[in-house]
């Protein structure tokens, strides 16, 4: 394609989206508006679940169990505190069987059993002071948690002698959701003016400053409307509202930073408001959407993966990224074209320094800007073996406790201490003998003697790690057997039991579910898929930035490092959430090992934002090598353009997702602590310090690629260059009219 094809195509975009600014502004004003609500209760049809592969052997055999056997899988438990009478007293069971029978009663509820009907050990406690009734509710977890507030609130409390406190699977995960969208309007709360704060010190102007701030709220408000749509077809998890909110501000606030810097540089240089977006498309607006691209495919690897939980940042983070893009590239241009140079009014930064002797530069003055970065540049490449190596090994060293990570379940221990959900589950972990729920199930499909199933318990009974075996419960074609391990529920031991039940031959069909065999399950599909995931991040992120540079090198160098960049919260999640160090300080639980694919999400979030900021500081340095052919001067200059650029993005994303961190759900905790600690090394260290000192390592090499891909990039790559005007855009360049006054006239503002 020729420059002046390019040039045109450019100018054209920029004539349409600076056509009609008011109208355009006028219908993101209608739409959002529209967004509002569409996007209205989007958190009410999430679920909170979403960890188990929907197409795995214990998520099948816990489906016919719940139907076949609904006892055998109770979501719902009310734990009875009788004080300091036995559980056996005749006043309290009394008041107990009358419970369990009015909630035998209740509709939606199935399954009911009680200590005071079974006389099980395992549903009374050690002291003999506490005992469970447990029972199922129906139907999906929506209408689970509406059967739960509706009847919940009749069982709390004192009841005769006995006290009622409500838990089990359900409660926890319905107060999980609670409390997730508790804190989000906190965090959100905590963000939004500290971001402002921070934009404000980063432009001067309040003017300049409250754009971002609105790309990211058009781009959260238009996520929630894109999710709500979701959840008509596809189970949606509450926890990707957060990244909705951490990449809608976050990214959309980068984008913008990206473009208002650059047009109020053309503007500063002397640009006509119109000339200066026009350039600013074509530059920063370039970037911006090779960065959303890169992002976007980071964020879309996690469909792959068959966990809803998974597939819902997919989902959340894919629409956001596009939508702050889309923002960025239309909506911002129109409202640059109607501020023109008044975007630099309200100079909040005059209260702290002196105005400067010549107010013509602005803030953003090529010749005043980035002087400290210049320096750090030169500094890093004329030692650059020393700073390529000590910073390499320093994020290695940071990595290493990850070496040593263990995974495992969501549980309880997620919530607060202070939670009711928690409390029971903690109650009964602890006071009763054979940690209820914690057991295995195995499903025996198929009609068989009674000697068959006696033989079968024999020899589960014979495997290591079993210590106790009940049953087996038959049905119709179908009979189970309860199971319970050695040690802790879902660690190792009850791993490693699970492969064997399901490697023991029977006379029948058998199945096992539990806890330890969901996360068994889950780690199988997330290893069977990851490297798919990779794989495509790293194809397609390769590609991307080949079609950027053109330099066959640099997209390789871009993989490493960011990867490298990962290091440290990879090192840092291990060592805090699993380890239990900072517990205190943070206020969560460890519980000695990380969710399943927590990981997997942070890799995928952070690699996309690490490629974010490789995106904005590799396209400066290509524009400046493609001008000057100087390579240390290129990367000298792009350091210098968006160093503090990039910083101030990575401290406000940084700031969103420590907002995001002060969640009371440790797994929200680690995902928003993590990235902000992710984000932060990534622009501190690996943007600053190891980019320019391996760039200067490999010299002019940097920029090789044979001849047939230096043509395929000649045709189909896209750049951060910058087109001479067309001979249309200098006619209407009129003798005695400003370049603003010829804007305004042109937009017909």
């Amino acid at each position: 394609m020729s420059e002046v094809n390019r040039s045109e195509r450019v100018g054209g975009w920029t004539r349409f989206v600076t056509a009609r600014p008011r109208l355009a502004l006028l219908a993101a004003l209608v739409i959002t508006a529209l967004a509002v609500f569409a996007g209205s209760g989007v958190a009410d049809r999430m679920g909170s679940g979403g960890w188990e592969a929907p197409d795995a052997e214990s998520t099948w055999t816990t489906r016919v169990l719940e139907r076949e056997f609904p006892a055998s899988q109770p979501n719902l438990l009310l734990l009875v505190d009788s004080g300091d009478v036995p559980v056996d007293d005749p006043e309290v069971a009394a008041e107990a069987v009358r419970l369990t029978e009015r909630l035998s009663a209740e509709p939606g509820i199935t399954g009911v059993g009680s200590y005071w009907q079974t006389k099980s050990p395992a549903l009374r406690s050690s002291d003999g002071r506490e005992a469970i009734v447990a029972a199922r509710i129906t139907g999906d977890e929506k209408g689970a948690g509406e059967i739960l507030d509706r009847i919940a609130p009749d069982y709390q409390g004192v009841h005769g002698p006995v006290e009622i406190s409500v838990g089990g699977p359900v409660a926890v995960r319905h107060e999980m959701q609670s409390i997730i969208q508790e804190d989000l309007l906190r965090a959100e709360l905590i963000a939004l003016p500290v971001t402002l704060v921070l934009l404000v010190m980063v432009f001067g102007s309040a003017v300049a400053a409250l754009l971002p701030l609105g790309v990211g709220i058009v781009a959260i408000l238009g996520t929630n409307a894109v999710l709500r749509g979701i959840t008509e077809f596809t189970d949606v998890s509450v926890f990707a509202q957060n990244l909705t909110t951490a990449l809608g501000l976050g990214l959309a606030i980068d984008y913008a930073l990206f473009i208002v810097r650059r047009f109020r540089e053309e503007l500063s240089a002397g640009a006509y408001p119109r000339t200066a977006i026009g350039t600013t498309l074509r530059t920063a607006g370039r970037t911006v959407l090779f960065s959303a691209l890169t992002v976007a495919v980071s964020l879309a690897a996690m469909m792959v993966f068959p966990q809803y939980f998974l597939r819902s940042f997919a989902y959340a983070g894919i629409a956001v990224v596009l939508l702050a893009a889309a923002a960025a590239l239309i909506l911002l241009p129109a409202a640059l074209m109607l501020l023109g140079p008044r975007v630099n009014a309200l100079d909040l930064r005059r209260l702290l320094r002196r105005r400067r002797a010549t107010p013509a530069a602005g803030p953003d003055a090529p010749e005043d800007s980035g002087r400290g970065w210049a320096r750090l540049s030169v500094l890093v490449m004329r030692r650059a073996p020393v700073f390529a190596v000590v910073t390499t090994v320093g994020l290695v060293l940071l990595g290493l406790p990850f070496l040593g990570v263990k995974f495992g379940t969501a549980d309880d221990r997620q919530l607060p201490a202070t939670a009711e959900s928690r409390i029971v589950q903690e109650h009964i972990r602890e006071g009763f003998p054979g940690s209820p729920g914690g057991g295995l199930e195995v499903l025996a499909e198929g009609a068989a003697s009674p000697g068959r199933y006696a033989d079968f318990k024999e020899r589960i009974e014979a495997l290591p790690g079993v210590r106790q075996v009940n049953g087996p419960v038959t049905g119709d074609g179908f009979a189970y057997y309860d199971v319970l391990p050695e040690g802790e529920p879902v660690g190792q031991q009850a791993q490693d039991l699970v492969r064997e039940l399901r490697a023991e031959p029977a006379p029948f069909d058998t199945s096992v579910t539990g806890t330890a065999a969901v996360l068994v399950d889950s780690k199988d599909a997330i290893a069977d898929r990851l490297p798919w995931a990779v794989g495509i991040i790293v194809v397609v992120t390769l590609l991307l930035v080949f079609l950027l540079t053109g330099s066959v090198l640099i997209p390789l160098q871009a993989v490493v490092l960011n990867a490298l960049s990962l290091t440290a919260m990879f090192g840092a999640v291990v060592w805090v959430f699993q380890d239990g160090n900072l517990s205190g300080i943070l206020s969560f639980t460890s519980t000695g090992d990380i969710e399943t694919t927590l990981p997997v999400l942070m890799f995928c979030v952070a690699f996309g934002l690490s490629m974010d900021y490789g995106v904005f500081l590799l396209s400066r340095i290509k524009e400046e090598y493609d001008r000057t052919g100087d390579h240390e001067h290129a990367v000298t200059f792009g350091l210098r353009r968006t160093g503090g650029l990039i910083t101030a993005a990575a401290v406000i994303l940084a700031v969103v997702m420590v907002a995001i961190g002060t969640s009371r759900v440790t797994n929200t905790k680690m995902l928003g602590l993590g990235i902000a600690l992710a984000v932060l090394m990534d622009a501190m260290v690996v943007r600053s310090l190891l980019v320019p000192a391996v760039m200067k390592l490999m010299g002019r090499v940097t920029w090789w690629a044979p001849a047939p891909l230096r043509a395929f990039h000649r045709r189909f790559g896209l750049s951060e260059g910058e087109s001479a005007p067309t001979a249309g855009q200098d006619a209407e360049e009129r003798p005695g009219v400003t370049g603003w006054e010829r804007d305004k006239i042109t937009a017909g503002a």
